[in-house]
């Protein structure tokens, strides 16, 4: 009933409230209707299992901040900035494709264990594991033979990882030569090479497989390219005995290593690193990203996968190697043998960066939280300058 203004509503009996019950009596003759009568609580939904990952495995979730608010729901500090949307206490994780720098709990951390003991104790067997290791570009051709150009989507995150990329790439910036090793079917460089605008950019895309570099050259962006072309496409084994075509010693500026050292055995690792010092200007840098140890693709691997200590081999023959970050900061530090730093100092890399990049990708549709897990860092080859101040650094300290 609506009140006119001024007016008073008649006075209503108090009509006390009974407090709710835990649970509904039901006398004995109708039990046996208690299924029938009553709605059970249900706890809410942790989604799907996610390959082989059980959905009742949480994040670990940051404390509730201010950060979201209604004019800001992408829960960012800048709404157009990347790697700042953290998963809060309260927050509902299907409500978006992404979390940052998601840590795991210790009952996901004990799956990892569990799958990995599993996958060691029912590895590849001797025979497949010569098979998959003897003849890695075989597996390789198979499968851009298969795939084309289809498989991978272009890397549109490549300048907001690497800014370098970004500012290579600029009007009037002048000569660089970028190389990229493992460009498969070109979702690297034909991103580049579409958003450059400098006339000095000379953009080397190479890789093991003769089958990739083939998908390469068929695509009318290389096809059509004006003299003098900013993009050639190679053949290149990284952990070879010959360098690139055309490229010489010390002639690159940047390396990028996507994706592709996790392909490689790790005794290949030293000549790859023996041939990447050698392209390098002092000064010169690697951009990597590559798997991570505990990453889904890793803990997904079923029976028959595990060639060795976190290298595996997939269903299409090509094999995967998971790293972490003391692992990759040794590699990337240490003396590489046969080949000479400036003013005959031992060649070694300087880790500039190198950290590890935890995301939790959602499928909002199928109710999947998938963990991921990659290495980033950036390495450089010294300059003279910087060799040099190490070299009075070291005699100082052999002195005192």
């Amino acid at each position: 009933m609506e009140l006119d203004d001024g007016a008073k509503p008649a006075v209503e009996a108090q009509i006390p409230l009974r407090n709710k019950q835990q649970g509904q009596q039901l006398t004995k003759g109708m039990e046996h209707m208690r299924s029938y009568v009553i709605i059970p609580e249900t706890p809410p939904s942790t989604g799907e299992d996610a390959y082989g990952v059980p959905a009742s495995y949480e994040p670990v979730r940051k404390p509730a901040t201010t950060v979201a608010s209604d004019e800001n729901p992408q829960k960012r500090s800048d709404p157009f900035q990347f790697g700042t949307r953290y998963l809060e206490e309260g927050d509902d994780i299907f409500a978006h494709n992404a979390w940052d720098h998601v840590e795991v709990d210790a009952q996901y951390s004990e799956f990892i264990e569990q799958q990995t003991t599993f996958q060691r104790e029912n590895q590849v067997s001797d025979f497949d594991k010569q098979r998959f290791n003897d003849k890695p570009k075989k597996w390789w051709d198979k499968f851009y033979g298969n795939n084309q150009a289809n498989f991978f989507k272009d890397r549109k995150w490549l300048v907001q990882e690497f800014p370098v990329l970004g500012e290579v790439t600029k009007e009037g910036h002048g000569a660089v030569t970028l190389l990229e090793v493992g460009a498969g079917a070109g979702n690297t460089a034909f991103p580049l090479l579409a958003m450059n605008r400098n006339q000095g950019l000379k953009l080397h895309a190479c890789d093991y497989s003769a089958k990739a570099i083939d998908v390469i050259r068929s695509q009318p962006a290389y096809t059509t390219q004006e003299s003098p072309a900013v993009l050639q496409a190679d053949v290149w084994d990284i952990a070879g005995q010959d360098l690139p075509p055309e490229l010489m010693p010390g002639s690159v500026d940047l390396v990028l290593l996507i994706f592709i050292f996790s392909a490689l055995l790790p005794d290949q690792w030293t000549q790859a690193l023996r041939n990447i010092f050698t392209l390098l200007k002092p000064g010169g840098e690697v951009l990597f990203r590559d798997y991570g140890r505990g990453d889904l693709a890793q803990v997904r691997f079923k029976k028959g996968r595990y060639l060795d200590e976190n290298f595996y081999v997939r269903g299409d023959g090509t094999r995967v190697y998971f790293f972490d970050e003391q692992e990759l900061r040794k590699i990337w530090s240490s003396s590489i043998g046969g080949v000479t730093g400036s003013i005959g100092q031992t060649a070694a890399f300087e880790v500039r960066d190198l950290a590890v990049d935890r995301r939790m990708l959602v499928n909002r549709q199928r109710k999947l939280k998938m963990y991921r897990c990659w290495m980033q860092g950036r390495f450089v080859k010294p300059s003279r300058s910087e060799a040099s101040s190490k070299s009075r650094s070291h005699g100082e300290n052999a002195r005192s």
